[in-house]
């Protein structure tokens, strides 16, 4: 069985809506090539527990990399990406280059192609990011693990907004909250939560492939007892309130459920959201006040942004 390796040189601002194309065209994992990891000074003792290869990466934007079935249907498949990441630009998102390659690898190339990428990361206070083939000993007991398997999993689980999702979350659930993950993808905020202590967690998404990878990897993590998967639009027909929702999607999205989002928090609810780039940091923070939201506590990270806001 061959395999095709697709490159996409892009922007670190479609990376995550890329990452979703790629997925729904078939691909099981992405990889992330990010010039500025080289250089990134982390404010926290977390960071990367392996040297990256400066060879590696690009000298402008961002590189993706997945990986394709080298079928008939290839070449088909190759120019829908490239359509629907041009259609990326109708949402104002930069797209940087959109410069595609295809380059073929046999099975047990792509097999090992990404072990290489994946390597035991420590987020924050409480998390560190696993892949199921490393050996990993906690540090503490306050240390949390959250496997993943990038053949599997939309991404590793350590880009800016999810980290930044992770670290508020630590400050927003308490022990025996119910929280909604509203875009669950791998499922690792559904994750992250449960092992905060939610007694339930509602994980929704539109997308079938993030259903059926965030079952594997709440399953992968023990944790299937707490978190239900479904497949839902935003919070459409949601009724039940909810302590916490929790959102890692773009800002034009995030702006469309603000209202729903504040009917179904209870009060003194959290609501976080990221996926939001700094241009536009502005504007959701204004939508969530609209909303009625209040208390609104900003962090940052690269060129990202995630607001943790209270219903009050």
């Amino acid at each position: 069985m061959k395999w095709s390796e697709i490159t996409i040189q892009t922007s670190d601002e479609a990376v995550e809506a890329i990452s979703n194309i790629l997925h729904e065209a078939g691909a099981s994992g992405v990889v992330i090539e990010d010039p500025r990891d080289l250089q990134r000074n982390w404010s926290t003792p977390f960071g990367e527990i392996y040297d990256l290869n400066p060879a590696e990466y690009p000298t402008e934007g961002v590189i993706l990399k997945a990986y394709l079935l080298d079928n008939d249907e290839l070449s088909r498949k190759i120019d829908d990406i490239h359509q629907a990441i041009e259609n990326l630009r109708q949402f104002e998102i930069n797209i940087g280059l959109n410069r595609i390659s295809v380059g073929e690898v046999n099975e047990e190339e792509w097999a090992n192609a990404w072990k290489q990428y994946y390597h035991p990361v420590r987020i924050s206070e409480c998390f560190t990011v696993v892949p199921t083939w490393e050996d990993y000993e906690p540090a503490s007991e306050q240390e949390k693990i959250i496997q993943l398997d990038p053949g599997m999993a939309f991404g590793t689980g350590t880009h800016a907004t999810t980290v930044l999702c992770l670290r508020a979350l630590e400050k927003a659930v308490h022990e025996g909250d119910h929280v909604v993950d509203v875009g669950t993808g791998s499922g690792i905020l559904s994750i992250g939560a449960a092992m905060l202590g939610a007694s339930s967690v509602r994980a929704l998404d539109l997308d079938d492939v993030a259903v059926k990878v965030s079952k594997e990897n709440i399953a992968l993590n023990k944790v299937e007892e707490t978190i239900s998967v479904e497949k839902n639009n935003l919070l459409h027909g949601i009724k039940e309130q909810a302590d916490v929702i929790v959102a890692n999607i773009l800002a034009d999205v995030i702006l469309l459920f603000t209202d729903d989002a504040y009917r179904l928090l209870k009060h003194n609810g959290y609501f976080v959201v990221s996926g939001i780039i700094k241009e536009k940091k502005q504007l959701v923070l204004d939508g969530l006040q609209q909303s009625g939201f209040e208390d609104p506590e900003v962090s940052e990270q690269e060129d990202w942004v995630c607001i943790t806001v209270r219903k009050l």
